[in-house]
């Protein structure tokens, strides 16, 4: 996506440029290494695409967009460590590299950061930011704990497991399209018009990535195929494997879920999926977000070519292998 290319230049600019302090040094040399681990910063993008939708320059939401970038960053952080994550963005994750204290900490000032980006908005519209960030901060960290909750149980239902990435993962693509929206002023409907298509393609993105976490090339993926079995998260595919096999190959997948020979867990987890169709059920599953997010984007009062760019954005998103 050509449109992308052009924010994301410009976003790695105004990112290099982020001030943190020399000292202490095991403080902020983590940050420094982190933000420049690149990524596609969909999420700033994002606040830019929804404050264009209304014609408003990208420049305006600038330090909007930044702050959503910068948190986004902060929970992938504590993510890392609670998922005892090895490689983010084919690089070591800052608990391994340093180590998980220092990760805490430095994740927490990221957290700060983003409210001191997001607070040099035009203070006519710091309210409802703040009020759309705080709501969305919050839900994240629900969406996490519901994670991690899930890990001690047997009895996680999918309409549970679409909560959970709900509020961990989508409700920040639906608010970083709302706070450009704010800023440009666009009506109430349409701004939750807009949350939706992001909140709904973030859970379509999500699925795709539970896919790709156990099918994608490991050379394109930056991170640790099959990182998901390994830990025996539930995921979509692991839920929906569950609910379509036969009593034989539920046997299988318990016995797999004990497997120490990580390499042919993972292997014999994929195949046994593929077997079983939970891969092509998940497609459905996120065929039907997808086209949801799609519906609502259609529904916002602006001009069709406005929209272009999101429908880019979302086709480039669904068509990617890492």
């Amino acid at each position: 996506m050509q449109d992308l290319a052009v924010y994301s230049i410009l976003l790695e600019k105004e990112i290099a440029q982020i001030d943190f302090p020399k000292t202490p040094s095991n403080l902020y040399d983590p940050l420094r290494y982190f933000m420049q681990l690149g990524g596609k910063r969909m999420r700033p993008v994002l606040t830019f695409l929804g404050a264009e939708l209304f014609g408003l320059k990208k420049e305006e939401v600038l330090n909007a967009a930044l702050s959503v970038e910068v948190f986004h960053n902060f929970t992938l952080i504590h993510d890392d460590i609670m998922d005892e994550a090895p490689l983010r963005r084919a690089k070591e994750t800052v608990h391994t590299k340093w180590n998980h204290n220092i990760a805490i900490l430095s994740g927490d000032v990221l957290f700060v950061k983003a409210y001191q980006l997001l607070a040099k908005q035009d203070p006519k519209h710091l309210a409802e930011l703040l009020h759309v960030f705080n709501r969305t901060a919050q839900e994240v960290c629900e969406g996490q704990q519901m994670d991690m909750d899930f890990e001690s149980r047997s009895d996680v239902s999918i309409d549970e497991y679409v909560e959970m990435i709900r509020l961990k993962t989508s409700v920040l693509l639906g608010c970083a399209l709302e706070l450009g929206a704010i800023v440009a002023e666009a009506s109430t409907e349409d701004r939750q018009h807009l949350y939706d298509f992001g909140q709904h393609l973030g859970i379509a993105f999500q699925i795709q990535d539970d896919i790709l976490d156990l099918y994608a090339d490991p050379e394109k993926f930056g991170k640790q195929v099959g990182g998901d079995v390994i830990s025996n998260k539930k995921t979509l595919l692991n839920l929906k494997a569950k609910e379509l096999a036969n009593p034989v190959q539920r046997e299988l997948l318990s016995q797999l879920e004990t497997e120490q020979d990580l390499i042919l867990k993972v292997s014999k987890t994929r195949d046994l999926f593929s077997d079983i169709g939970a891969r092509e059920a998940c497609e459905v599953e996120m065929q039907k977000h997808y086209d949801f997010a799609m519906n609502s984007l259609k529904q916002i009062n602006v001009a069709d070519q406005n929209k272009l760019s999101l429908i880019a954005l979302a086709d480039f998103v669904m068509q990617r292998d890492n």
